[in-house]
């Protein structure tokens, strides 16, 4: 009987070489007259530990990494393929690694056990409970669900989920749609990705569902380009999915109907806002769209549209599978359920940590992330994204929930105490300037003078004067700006200021200068 060994196959794993280890077992393996079966898992998340190479034991999985192809004829000598413990590299029962054990994975409890395309083993880890759950309920008990469950939006604006689906259901039309938000662009973020790429039924399942709860019958997942391995394992999941009747004109044989599709964007960061990415589907340029009327009453093509990021369409399996008061005993406040919070920049222990709502940022950095990777003091975070607040030590006992931080579901980037705050805040001008769809004076002109004005304050012209101008610039595109794009690039400028303002009375050092 072969032995199965699990071998990631992300975008993460493959970059650092999961690909060359996969073949060396095999090779390996057979020279030795050893069964064993590859299984290409998705990443558990541990990026640090990347390729992490898991085996089957009668008493449960057993991990090893960060694996190099050069360390495979030594661990199959110390007795890899038994669970043998002792190479520098075995790391013990999966289940038991620490950075694992203390989270609370809802969203994520698949990623990484199992394999990414198999149907039997999403239905053997309870995949599809929730759509068969919702193809016995009438649409409004589906959304009811979702509004039992707290959830609120993932991508930033926190809008209540069940919210959105119940105009969206109360909306009178031929023709309803679903999409998706999988333009993932912000600095420090790969939630959506591992959940695409290591659990793709789930957003195939939460997808269907939302088009149970509204009537609608088409969806789209819009993805970004720079995702082509996404791409690959969804176009195929999807043709799957299909052929088992979970997609298709009768799904499930409940003579109810819903369609899917990958649509690739183009690069443009803009089109992670709503009403740009539905211009985007649509076949024009990404530009905002003004507001009223809602996507919900007249989004795609000009009918009603769900418009969910990727997490929290996720999300909604579990909830139709347990209950909503299941979701909704996570979390606190007005804040329910879990959240993904992905460590990234200078972190000693970079990945996906997924802990119900109301840790703190110390929390998080120090006990999973294990602090900077330099080793050297941290003395700036950045929770959410590139248009984002950097936030002192003095914030970093603060509870993540939503009423505490705007995006809580994005990246959290650290930064030791070599940073350059005015660096920092410059970037973030200079990030608005490349990335503004160009429809509103206040974002499109104001980040470019924005650049020119900080400029002139590390290089020492008329210091006082330029800083009281860089804050008056600030205050109209927060409050002139058309979308977030141009509201909040001025958040990590006026939080440098605020927090870090000795780095604005330094000369420039660098390319800047």
């Amino acid at each position: 009987m072969s032995i199965r060994v699990f071998v990631p196959r992300d975008t993460t794993a493959l970059s650092l070489g999961a690909d060359a280890v996969a073949k060396r077992l095999a090779r390996e393996a057979a020279a030795r007259h050893e069964g064993i079966d590859i299984v290409r898992n998705g990443s558990r998340g541990l990026f640090w530990l990347e390729p992490l190479v898991e085996v089957e034991t009668p008493k449960g999985r057993v991990a090893y990494g960060p694996v190099t192809p050069s360390d495979v004829p030594a661990l199959l000598d110390s007795g890899l393929l038994e669970g043998g413990v002792g190479h520098p590299l075995a790391l013990g029962p999966v289940d038991e690694i620490d950075y694992l054990a203390r989270q609370q994975r809802l969203t994520f409890a698949r990623i990484g056990v199992t394999d990414p395309l198999s149907l039997d083993e999403y239905r053997a880890h309870r995949g599809f409970a929730g759509l068969e759950a919702a193809l016995a309920l009438s649409p409004q008990a589906i959304v009811d669900e979702v509004k039992a469950s707290g959830l609120r939006g993932r991508g930033g604006a926190a809008f209540p989920t069940g919210i959105k689906w119940q105009t969206v259901l109360n909306a009178q039309a031929d023709r309803k749609y679903i999409v998706c938000n999988a333009d993932e662009g912000d600095s420090g973020t790969f939630a959506d990705r591992l959940a695409m790429e290591c659990d793709p039924f789930m957003l195939i399942e939460g997808m269907t569902i939302a088009g149970l709860a509204v009537g609608a019958t088409q969806g789209y997942i819009y993805l970004r380009s720079e995702y082509p391995l996404a791409k690959e394992i969804l176009d195929e999941a999807i043709l799957r999915a299909e052929a088992e009747g979970y997609l298709g004109d009768d799904i499930r044989d409940s003579g109810r109907a819903f369609h899917l599709e990958v649509r690739l964007g183009a690069g443009a960061y803009i089109c992670g806002e709503e009403t740009s990415l539905l211009e985007s589907l649509e076949g024009k340029r990404g530009l905002v769209r003004f507001k009223p009327p809602l996507p919900a009453i007249e989004g795609l093509f000009g009918q009603p549209t769900v418009v969910n990021n990727v997490l929290s369409l996720a999300a909604v399996p579990f909830i139709l599978a347990e209950g909503g008061q299941a979701y909704a005993q996570y979390g606190m406040g007005r804040s329910k359920g879990t959240l993904a919070l992905q460590l990234a920049g200078n972190v000693k222990r970079g990945g996906l940590v997924e802990l119900a709502f109301g840790t703190t940022l110390r929390t998080l950095m120090e006990e999973f992330g294990g602090g900077t990777l330099s080793g050297r003091p941290l003395r700036a975070v950045q929770v959410g994204g590139p248009l984002c607040a950097y936030l002192p030590e003095s914030q970093w006992d603060m509870p993540l929930d939503y009423e505490t931080f705007a995006s809580v579901g994005a990246g959290v980037v650290m930064f030791d105490d070599r940073v350059d705050m005015a660096e920092q805040a410059r970037f973030s001008m200079e990030f608005c300037k490349a990335e503004s769809c160009g429809k509103c004076t206040p974002c499109r002109i104001g980040s470019t003078r924005g650049v020119e004005v900080i400029d002139r304050i590390r290089k020492g012209e008329n210091r006082v004067a330029n800083l009281a101008l860089l804050a008056d610039l600030c205050e109209t595109m927060v409050d002139g700006s058309l979308c977030a794009m141009g509201g909040m690039t001025p958040f990590p400028v006026q939080s440098a200021l605020r927090h870090f303002s000795e780095d604005f009375q330094r000369p420039a050092s660098g390319e800047h200068a």
